[in-house]
């Protein structure tokens, strides 16, 4: 179902609000979140986030939108092209966008030898949805996302995670929150930072686990260190670090490149133990 004559106004109040829900202010006000492109709005519908409102302009579709369009739930709201590049955050939009109510999303409990990561404080949004992304390929049961750094479900996030954020559980939470969470489940933690004393690839990556990473200019916090050599929670925790080659002027790595290489070294660990 499509509404007739679409915006063409660029003071349009409908306009003007959309592109303050870009805003992370603006989205908490009104309890909602922006989720543009045919893919993410896929991934979102099949997670079970249904929109409340969705615009569209056809002159932009992409063959994806187009097939996408028909099968969403609620009328469209037709946009002309300027309008809908006002309030797009992408160079190239497919003319899809849609207002969905924030999910509430509960932390899971966990089973068997399931993997947790948690990002303390990452405030680029790139990074964070890179890392949903690896993490739901690489098979991680949850995301928990501590700090006021990049929102989670940010319009930013979701484009960079590919809609991934919608196919596992990914609960915004505070540091005690998260404590508490990962000494009930169990979860021993692995902490990455750069001086650690084992090489990723030579520590014990198996077992029901907590993946600690923080911001690439500060590391992780105190706490979280101490958590990763075995101070607080259950298990003994690890910390673990990644091997530069020796004269490499390169120091660390990206936050997300780092996260893949150590979440795939963990389901590798998975299959070699469950293939003997």
């Amino acid at each position: 179902m499509t509404r007739a004559d679409p915006i063409t106004s660029l003071q349009n109040p409908q306009l003007k609000r959309l592109v303050r829900l870009h805003a992370r202010r603006g989205r908490e006000q009104e309890g909602v979140i922006l989720i543009e492109g045919a893919r993410e709005l896929s991934r979102a519908l099949a997670a079970g986030v249904l929109p409340i409102e969705v615009f569209s302009c056809p002159e932009l579709h992409s063959p994806e939108a187009a097939e996408v369009a028909p099968l969403l739930p609620t009328a469209l709201s037709l946009l002309s092209p300027a309008a809908f590049e006002k309030v797009s955050g992408r160079e190239n939009p497919d003319g899809l966008l849609a207002v969905a109510p924030r999910p509430d999303v509960a932390l899971p409990d966990l089973a068997g030898d399931a993997v947790v990561v948690v990002l303390d404080g990452l405030e680029k949004p790139g990074n964070v949805g890179a890392i949903l992304r690896t993490a739901d390929a690489s098979g991680a049961a949850a995301v928990l996302v501590l700090g006021r750094g990049a929102d989670p479900y940010g319009p930013n996030v979701i484009r960079a995670s590919q809609g991934s954020v919608f196919a596992l559980p990914v609960v915004a939470l505070d540091e005690d929150e998260a404590h508490g969470y990962l000494a009930a489940q169990g979860c021993v933690t692995v902490a990455c930072t750069p001086d650690a004393p084992h090489v990723y690839w030579d520590a014990p990556l198996t077992g029901r686990l907590a993946l600690l990473l923080g911001t690439e200019h500060g590391g992780l916090p105190a706490h979280w260190r101490q958590a990763g050599n075995g101070g607080g929670l259950s298990g003994d925790g690890l910390s673990v670090r990644i091997p530069m080659t020796v004269g490499s002027a390169a120091d660390s790595l990206n936050v997300a490149t780092a996260a893949a290489l150590v979440l795939f070294e963990c389901a590798r660990q998975r299959r070699d133990g469950a293939g003997r």
